[in-house]
C-alpha cells in the first residue's frame, strides 16, 4: 500500500501530530499535493491556522490548497470558499477527489461560522468524506435518522472505508445502538477497540473516543486509563492544542468516579484555562448564569408561625 494510504488513515483516526513532521515527496510526484493537503489539514485540525497557511505555496493554482488556505483564514475566507465550490462543481475536468475535498473544506468553514444550512447545501458529492461529514452535521442537529440515511449509500458502496466506519460508530455512540451483541454502544466500542489495537497508529482522539464510550457504559476505570494514555501521547508530541476533548472527558470521568473533589476541580480549572471556548465550558457557564438568574428571582416565603 502507498504512503498516501497510511497518511489518510492517520488523518482519519486523528493522529495529527504524526502528520506535522511529514517529509513531503518530490514536487513532481502525484502524491505531492495530496500529502501536502493532509499535512495542512492536520494543522487546521489542531487549530494552528498560521502554520497551515505557511505551508500553502504563494499564488498556488491548486484548488484544494486554495480551499485549505481559505479555511485557515476563518470568516475572511468564506467568500473564497463559496466561489471555489461553484467553480469546482462546474468544472467537468476536475477529478472527483478534488471536488470532494473542496466541498468538505468549504462545508467545514461554514459549520465553524454557524452557517449550517449552507454546509448542508455544499455537501453534494457522493464520496466517502462528504457523506461522513454530512452525517456529522445531521447529528449536530439531533437528527440521527437523517445522519444514518446520509451515510447508508456510501457505506453500501464502500463498506470498508475507514472514515465511513468512524462516522457509523459516532452514530452508534449518539443513539446507544446495541448492534447484535445486545450491549449498549457495542458497535462504537468494537470500532475503537479494533483501531486502538493497530500498532501503526498512535492517536489521542482515538483513545478519547473509546474513553467516551466506556464512560457511557459506566466503565470509568478503563476510561480513565485511556485518557491518561491519550494525555501521554499529546505530552510526548508537545501538542497541547489537541487536548480539549481529552480534558473535558477527564472532567466527566473524575466527577462520576467519586474521586477527590479537588481532582475534578483541578481538571475543570485546566479546561477553563486552556480551552475557555470548549462547548462543555460554554454549556456549564450558561447553566451557571441561568441558575443565578433564577436564584435572584426566588423569594423566600415568610416563616410559618404556629397558632395555638
Amino acid at each position: 500500500m502507498s504512503d498516501l494510504y497510511f497518511i489518510k488513515q492517520q488523518f482519519t483516526l486523528g493522529a495529527y501530530p504524526a502528520l506535522l513532521s511529514l517529509t513531503l515527496p518530490d514536487s513532481s510526484s502525484p502524491d505531492y499535493f495530496p500529502t501536502l493537503l493532509y499535512k495542512i489539514r492536520a494543522h487546521l485540525a489542531l487549530g494552528d491556522n498560521a502554520s497551515a497557511l505557511a505551508l500553502v505555496p504563494t499564488n498556488t493554482e491548486n484548488v484544494t490548497l486554495r480551499a485549505a488556505a481559505a479555511l485557515a483564514r476563518g470568516e475572511d475566507g468564506l467568500e473564497t470558499l463559496r466561489d471555489l465550490s461553484i467553480e469546482i462543481e462546474a468544472d467537468e475536468n476536475s477529478e472527483e477527489w478534488v471536488k470532494e475535498m473542496v466541498q468538505v473544506l468549504a462545508a467545514t468553514a461554514f459549520i465553524r461560522a454557524g452557517e449550517i444550512e449552507e454546509a448542508l447545501e455544499t455537501l453534494r458529492a457522493a464520496g466517502d468524506e462528504p457523506a461522513a461529514l454530512l452525517s456529522q452535521v445531521y447529528l449536530s442537529l439531533a437528527r440521527p435518522a437523517l445522519a444514518q440515511k446520509a451515510l447508508a449509500p456510501a457505506l453500501k458502496a464502500n463498506p470498508d472505508a475507514l472514515i465511513l466506519q468512524l462516522a457509523e460508530s459516532t452514530i452508534s455512540l449518539v443513539t446507544g445502538s446495541q448492534g447484535t451483541s445486545g450491549e449498549p454502544y457495542a458497535p462504537a466500542l468494537s470500532f475503537y477497540n479494533e483501531q486502538v489495537a493497530s500498532p501503526s497508529i498512535s492517536s489521542a482522539p482515538l483513545l478519547v473516543g473509546r474513553a467516551v464510550v466506556r464512560i457511557l457504559r459506566g466503565e470509568l476505570s478503563p476510561a480513565q486509563s485511556d485518557l491518561e494514555e491519550a494525555e501521554s501521547i499529546l505530552e510526548r508530541a508537545k501538542c497541547d492544542k489537541g487536548s480539549s476533548d481529552m480534558l473535558a472527558a477527564m472532567v466527566v470521568a473524575a466527577g462520576l468516579s467519586g474521586t477527590k473533589k479537588s481532582e475534578a476541580d483541578d481538571l475543570w480549572n485546566r479546561l477553563l484555562k486552556q480551552h475557555p471556548s470548549h462547548h462543555l465550558v460554554a454549556d456549564i457557564s450558561a447553566k451557571d448564569i441561568l441558575f443565578d438568574e433564577c436564584a435572584s428571582k426566588f423569594q423566600v416565603p415568610p416563616r410559618a408561625v404556629a397558632v395555638a
